[in-house]
């Protein structure tokens, strides 16, 4: 249990500390999971023997995109599109892999290339709010704790607020993520690119991603939650 209190007040222990402790707890289950699912389809290559960089390019030109560069990156499941300089990273496992983890998390990437190129709303406001976000994520907590050590209950209220900015953008990240699988999944079955049977082996790998930013989304809906009952129901004097 965690502790909590302020200058003057007797310092007790705190229930609410078990909200973070749940959020912890499904994040790291989600993770297992995603890595247990990437792993075993990682072991499985795929028919048509195509690597995950392969296609990337042939499903951004199958889409009439052609100002995006694949780029290799280090790392393991660290694959991303970068919308600010139109790039697709993706990672040792992935770039050169031929297996349908690598095909299924390449393809995933490219849909946010493709959501990008057709001006998908969400991504778009994504984008927009990610320098608040940044902004609300590095100031919240000082702001929180300059809060407690002052006793100023509105100090602790603005650094909640700020705190909310992260929690908005995980909700508005979750119908990009799950859209940019939706059309990976797509792509690959219609493209003929993997077989019926390797597409669902795709599909359970990017539905155990989608779980983690699921998971992650409700652990800091825990966390605010958490702040509120502790700090944000009182005004300063």
């Amino acid at each position: 249990m965690g502790f909590y209190g302020f200058p003057g007040m007797f310092y007790r222990m705190d229930p609410t500390y078990s909200l973070v402790v749940i959020g912890a707890v499904i994040c790291m289950i989600a993770s297992a999971n995603v890595n247990r699912s990437f792993s075993k389809y990682s072991r499985y290559g795929c028919k048509r023997g195509t690597t995950g960089a392969q296609a990337a390019e042939k499903i951004l030109h199958d889409a009439g995109i052609y100002d995006v560069q694949i780029r290799h990156i280090s790392g393991d499941l660290t694959d991303n599109y970068n919308p600010g300089n139109k790039t697709l990273n993706l990672s040792d496992s992935v770039y050169g892999s031929s297996s349908i983890a690598a095909v299924g998390v390449a393809a995933h990437e490219c849909g946010h290339a493709i959501q990008h190129n057709v001006g998908y709303i969400p991504i778009k406001i994504r984008s927009a709010i990610v320098p608040v976000v940044n902004l609300g994520s590095k100031l919240s907590w000082p702001i929180i704790i300059l809060g407690v050590i002052l006793g100023s209950f509105n100090m602790l209220n603005i650094g909640i607020l700020l705190f909310a900015m992260t929690l908005v953008f995980q909700i508005v990240t979750l119908p990009v993520e799950f859209n940019a699988s939706s059309r990976a999944l797509k792509i690959l079955d219609k493209s003929g690119m993997l077989y019926k049977d390797e597409v669902r082996g795709a599909r359970k790998v990017l539905t155990a991603a989608a779980m983690t930013y699921i998971t992650a989304t409700v652990s800091t809906l825990l966390q605010l939650l958490r702040l509120i009952l502790l700090f944000g129901r009182r005004d300063d004097d």
